[in-house]
Parts: structure tokens; sequence; C-alpha cells
């Protein structure tokens, strides 16, 4: 293999792209029945790795500069003219923490795995690696292979340790993202094609390559049609309650708190970043999208009596400010996007963590059969509450700041007239009125009245440990962004104003 470093420093990203599925790969020669020594080896795993990414961020990354930093330049394939090319910025850097911090809570979460407990773990770490991968991918046949590699571990985890209609679920999943899929690689390789005699994939040359209007158009309708189905978008959302439904509680917080943000990462890194024009053309009617998308998934999630797919349609929901913010074309709703992404990872990993906690102790899904369940289960009913609230943005919360700044993105935007943003506000504000309707509705269905449910022979148990220490330490973040959101704020506000001043406001 051929390398060509384009800095002296160690490469970081590398080692944190393969170590997670290289040292996952050591698994299979623990023995089968080694169960805790495999959970806590992984385990160890993600934590190194979230200590790696905290210390090198710390030290060798600059908050001020928005240029791609800490970037690798290796020459792979030479038959394609083919490279690894890795770097983050201000816009990566936040779902990278992310991932990692999810990531080993998800893994912490899994209950003991009594079903091929190596094969489960291992696809965990898999999935740690395809999704750092993605997030630090300055290539764009990088960027598709990421993207491909981590649908199959969420296939595998969702056939094997999902519920009853695990298969029909995982089915659609694949057939929705992988089918996806090949606008994205269509798109690739279309943008690389053009107008040049030497094919690129990279990036940092992609960013100053001009097209045709409908060419470019052709290209953005591609890339989002991928990125719509991920993040979700409706109406190709539809495989995301079915999966939500039946895949195990760990799988749950791994897609919430991930999968669904690199639909969003996408449409801001290709679509907004590399297709600027046809972008603005489209933002006014993705914004309108993005609106009925907040009123649809609210009002559908309602009428919910699946607890899990309550709250995949709350995710649904939550997607759409994502969507309006980064439609906006204004520095504030950009950045009050890419905290919503921070901000639902961690609240939306954390309520499906106690979803399926609850399920553990209670065996019940449906909201129709539960009640009463506060008497039982302080614990869960008091980190239930507390994250619900926080989901329909209480103030002190991150998901309130996150949500404040999209609306005042929306306000101050330049692009759009007064009345359709008044519209536009109008509708959001609806949705958000929505949200406490059936968050609140779902916690009364849950925790108060009487018990309507009759177990037998059950002896009741609250959080342990374990569950109480995952559960706060996906609070602590949101309280901690909600009191001070200046620190997610500033590690990408000089990239967000980077992308509009060059692409926008030329």
């Amino acid at each position: 293999m051929y390398l060509v470093f384009t800095t002296n420093s160690f490469p970081w990203l590398t080692l944190f792209v393969v170590l997670p599925i290289f040292a996952g790969s050591f698994i299979f020669f623990f023995p089968q029945r080694g169960n805790k020594i495999i959970r806590w080896y992984t385990i160890c795993i993600c934590i190194l790795e979230l200590l790696l990414m905290t210390y090198v961020f710390s030290y060798y990354f600059q908050l001020d500069d928005p240029l791609i930093q800490l970037t690798e330049d290796y020459k792979w394939i030479h038959l394609f003219d083919f490279y690894w090319r890795l770097g983050i910025d201000g816009l990566s850097i936040g779902p990278v923490l992310l991932t990692g911090f999810i990531t080993t809570l998800a893994t912490l979460a899994a209950r003991p795995v009594t079903r091929d407990s190596r094969l489960f773990y291992f696809l965990m770490l898999a999935m740690y690696s395809a999704q750092i991968g993605l997030f630090s991918s300055q290539d764009l046949l990088l960027f598709f292979i990421m993207w491909e590699l981590e649908l199959i571990p969420v296939y595998i985890l969702l056939s094997m340790w999902g519920g009853k209609k695990r298969l029909y679920s995982a089915t659609k999943f694949i057939l929705y993202t992988a089918g996806s899929s090949v606008f994205l690689l269509m798109g690739a390789l279309g943008i690389a094609l053009y107008g040049s005699n030497e094919p690129t994939f990279n990036f940092a040359t992609l960013v100053n390559q001009s097209y045709p209007l409908a060419l470019e158009i052709l290209f953005y309708i591609g890339f989002f049609i991928a990125f719509a189905v991920k993040l979700p978008i409706i109406p190709l959302h539809t495989w995301l309650p079915d999966t939500h439904g039946e895949a195990h509680y760990s799988t749950c917080m791994l897609l919430a708190g991930i999968l669904l943000k690199m639909g969003a990462y996408g449409l801001i890194r290709i679509n907004m970043e590399l297709l600027p024009h046809a972008h603005s053309l489209f933002s006014s009617w993705l914004i309108i999208v993005g609106a009925i998308q907040i009123i649809y998934a609210a009002s559908t999630s309602f009428g919910q009596q699946n607890l899990k797919k309550k709250i995949a349609y709350s995710s649904v929901s939550h997607m759409g400010f994502i969507l309006i913010g980064i439609c906006s074309i204004s520095d504030l709703g950009l950045n009050g996007a890419i905290v919503q992404i921070i901000s639902h990872g961690f609240i939306g990993a954390a309520l499906f963590f106690l979803a399926g906690t609850s399920y553990d102790r209670i065996r019940l899904v449906y909201l129709d059969e539960m009640g009463g369940m506060a008497t039982s289960l302080p614990k869960i009913f008091t980190m239930f509450s507390i994250l619900s609230l926080a989901s329909l943005a209480l103030p002190g919360m991150s998901g309130f700041f996150a949500e404040l700044v999209v609306f005042f993105g929306i306000i101050t935007g330049q692009k759009y007239l007064l009345i359709p943003k008044i519209l536009v506000i109008v509708i959001m504000a609806v949705g958000m009125i929505l949200t406490p309707i059936y968050l609140l509705s779902m916690l009364r269905q849950m925790f108060y009245g009487y018990k309507l449910f009759n177990v037998p022979n059950f002896s009741f148990f609250d959080f342990g440990p374990r569950e109480l220490f995952v559960s706060i330490s996906m609070l602590l973040p949101v309280i901690a962004i909600g009191i001070y959101p200046d620190f997610v704020f500033s590690l990408s506000v000089d990239k967000v104003e980077a992308i509009l001043s060059n692409y926008f406001y030329r």
C-alpha cells in the first residue's frame, strides 16, 4: 500500500476508525460462554476510544478554525485512484463525540446477551467504526463505503435480537436504506466524473466545482433521496417505527442517537456544501415539508399505543426541526439544527433505554395495558418524566435551546418573505403544542392511575446501579447544554459562517 502523508501528526482518525472493529475481531477467540468477559472487554474498548477522542480533540482541535483539521490522505487503490481521506471540522466533531458517548452507553446498557454474545458485541463495535468513519470522511467514495458498512450490523442486530416481527422490520429496513443508497452511489459517481479528465471524490476539490443548474438539481435530488430515508423525512419514514418497535433497546439507542443523525449530516455536508445553488432552490419547499412533518408525526405519535413506536414518531417530528434549520439558510437556523442533532441524540437514546428497561420489568409494550407504575418503579418514573419534559423542549433543557434557535433562524433569515415565515412559525408552534400532549399522555397511561396489568408471581424491582448510571449519563449533557449551550454552539459557529459566507452570501 502506497501512503501519502499530508500531516506530520499521528494518524489519530485512522486509529479511531480502525480500533473498534479491529479489537472487536478478537472477540471471536473468546469462549462462547464467557458472556461477562466479552461484555466488559467491549465496554473497555468503547471507553478507551472515547477517552482517546476526547484527549485528541481537546489538545489538537482548534475551535476557531473552520478548515478541515487532523487531515489524513493515504493513497489506497491505484487502479481506481482511491484515497483514504479523513478529517474533521466544526460540523463533524459533535457527531463524532456523540457516537463515542452513545455507543459506550448502549454497550453498557445491553443486558447479558444469551444468544451468540460474541457476534452481538462485535456488531456493536463494527457499527462504531462505520459511524466514526462516516462522520470523518473527506472522500465521497469513502463516505459511501462507510454508509453501506453501517447497514450490515444493524440488519443482523435487528433480525437476530429483535422482537416477534424482527424479520419483517429488518427486511423493511434494508430495502429502504440499501435501496436509497443506490442514489447516493449514482450521485457520487456523477459528481466525480463530471467535467474532469481525472475523476476525484475529494470533498476539498468538489466544494469548488460548479455544475450546470439542471445537472446540479439532478445530483441534489439523488443525494436527497438517500439522506431523506435515513433522517427520515416523510413519506420515506415508515421503516423507522417498525424498526424501533422490534429492535433491542441497545440497538434502538444507536438508531435514535446516531443513525438518524447521519442523514442530517449528509444533507449539510453534501447537499448544502457541495450543491449550494440547488439547495437554495429547494430549501423553501423543504421547509414546508419539515413543517408538515412536525405536525404529522406529532399527531401520529398521539395515536400510537406501542410505547416504542410512539417514541419513534416523536423522533420523526423532531427531525422536522432539523430539516427546517438546515433549509433556513441562516447562521442561527443551521447552528440550531446542529445543536438539535446533538440534543436529540441524547434525549432519543435515553427515552428508548427507559422504554427497554420498563419492558424488562413488566413485559408490556402497549400503553393501554399499563398503568400505576409510578408506585412500583419510582426511579424509572422520575427519569422517564424528566427526559419526556426534555423532549418537549422544557426551558433549561437542550431541546428548548435548539428549537428556539431554529425559530430565530427562520425569523432572521434573509431569503424568505415575511408572510411565509409567519406561516411556518405558526405551524412549528402548533407542533410544539402537540408534543407535550402526546408525551404527557404517555406518562399518564404508564405511571398514573390504577395498576391495570396483572403479572402473576412477579416481584417488581426498580433501577439498579447500572441503569441509573446510564440514564443519568445521558441526562447530564441534556441539562448542561440547556444551561450552557454556548459550548456546543462554539463547535460549529465558525464552520457554519464559512459555509454560508462562501456559498450563499457571495
